[in-house]
């Protein structure tokens, strides 16, 4: 499988908890099944939305070791092995490698930061390590820091950094950094409401929170587009745009998961910080599931 070449809907999956907080992997197997018959393009394991900052490394090894077993090659398995720490997500990522993950996932150091230096070594350190693609995430909005233009031109040459997850929200940024977008290195869409203005900038799909819940509809979106039917993929970013600003109305992934719970998908709970959504907005995302008819 090339995950290179990998276009479409890749979602940011949840990870489903059991009451106590444990991951509930019987769960995890059923959302797994339903994207693949729902054909999502790929999955992201192990990112904001499946909560790895309040998971141990062991947990996030066994959720990698079961979702590449369960998805059987059949699709691709990105795992989410970022840290601050460059050293611990080299660790990470060498683990994810060795459990069978088709890519990574690579997050900018959050909290302690670095210069410019810093930030593309961070990476660079962690691609010299491995041998399976690697995703650069630009999320500002979480880490504090952005990638800048000129670091990612520097990495978008290096033979194992296959693109960038760009989920600033700032399309003349994505536009500037669309420069270095090639057959080696795709640009990804980190934000479900700008789909397809990054389209238009030369992204290869979506890395998408509300795939969780319209699965196929996002898949239908990326492949309308990417096959000249612009209007038939506008059409249904406009359809489901209340339900992802809803979906984002309190800290990813709180919303989705209420989402999630609301069609009956029991994938539980949160951990601290985390905790259960505001009734209130609860009501608000309810009301606009039932008006995009995600809800009967």
């Amino acid at each position: 499988m090339n995950v290179r070449d990998l276009t479409g809907s890749i979602v940011a999956l949840v990870t489903p908890f059991h009451a106590d907080g444990s991951v509930n992997f019987d769960k995890l197997g059923e959302l797994i099944d339903f994207h693949l018959a729902n054909h999502t393009d790929a999955l992201l394991i192990l990112g904001t939305t499946g909560e790895s900052s309040t998971m141990s490394h062991e947990e996030d090894d066994a959720v990698c070791e079961y979702t590449v077993k369960r998805v059987a090659g059949r699709i691709p398995v990105i795992a989410g092995s970022g840290s601050n720490c460059t050293q611990t997500m080299v660790e990470k990522s060498l683990s994810f490698q060795r459990l069978g993950a088709d890519g990574l996932l690579l997050i900018t150091p959050y909290y302690n930061k670095t210069n410019e230096e810093g930030m593309y070594l961070h990476f660079k350190t962690v691609a010299d390590a491995v041998d399976i693609p690697c995703i650069l995430y630009n999320v500002p909005g979480r880490t504090g820091c952005s990638i800048s233009e000129d670091v990612i031109r520097r990495l978008s040459v290096h033979p194992n950094i296959m693109g960038i997850k760009e989920a600033s929200g700032n399309l003349s940024y994505a536009t500037n950094i669309a420069r270095y977008v090639s057959d080696s290195f795709r640009m990804y869409s980190g934000n479900d409401d700008i789909v397809l203005p990054m389209m238009a900038l030369g992204s290869s799909g979506v890395i998408s929170v509300s795939a969780n819940i319209i699965p196929q509809q996002t898949h239908d979106m990326v492949v309308h587009y990417l096959e000249g039917r612009p209007g038939e993929a506008l059409a249904i970013q406009l359809k489901y745009l209340d339900v992802i600003h809803d979906l984002f109305m309190e800290v990813n992934p709180v919303p989705v998961k209420e989402a999630m719970n609301l069609m009956g998908m029991e994938v539980g709970g949160y951990r601290l910080p985390l905790t259960y959504m505001a009734e209130a907005h609860r009501a608000v995302l309810k009301s606009a599931m039932e008006a995009a008819g995600i809800l009967g």
